[in-house]
């Protein structure tokens, strides 16, 4: 749940809906959904587009 909950996060400090971040990535909002309630996680090339959009070292994304 950690990546979930960071996931969270940065979509709120950046002040951005999931459906903006979901279109940003190439996704569905139900897959972006899925991520962000720790149902379902991205893959490697998908967390490659996330830590770019939120412009973010990998490690930030993963840490508590």
């Amino acid at each position: 749940m950690i990546f979930a909950n960071r996931l969270k996060e940065l979509r709120n400090e950046a002040k951005l809906s999931r459906d903006e971040v979901a279109q940003k990535l190439g996704v569905a909002l139900s897959t972006y959904a899925n991520w962000e309630q720790g149902r379902r996680c991205p893959n490697v090339y998908e967390i490659y587009k996330i830590i770019e959009i939120f412009e973010i070292e990998a490690n930030e994304l993963f840490e508590i």
